[in-house]
């Protein structure tokens, strides 16, 4: 049986907390860098956590953006339901 997930929003506030303390007193550009790592790798979270991740249902969802998007190609913008 597989534990159930943790909130992001405690490996969020653990991460920003733990990356301050390390970084107290270091230069500007590592911590800047420290976040942008740290902002990187929580875009990667939340983009997982929107796009399935089952091959079938993956290639669903792409199928239906690729088919919406030729359908808003293809409709001329005063008809266009919004």
């Amino acid at each position: 049986m597989r534990p159930a997930p943790r909130p992001l929003i405690n490996s969020v506030a653990a991460g920003t907390a733990t990356t301050a303390l390390a970084l107290a007193g270091a230069p500007w550009w590592l911590t800047a860098a420290a976040f942008g790592c740290f902002a990187l790798g929580l875009a990667v979270v939340a983009i997982q956590s929107v796009l399935p991740q089952e091959s079938a249902h993956r290639l669903a969802w792409w199928r239906e953006l690729w088919r919406y998007r030729q359908l808003r190609r293809r409709t001329p913008p005063g008809r266009r339901a919004e």
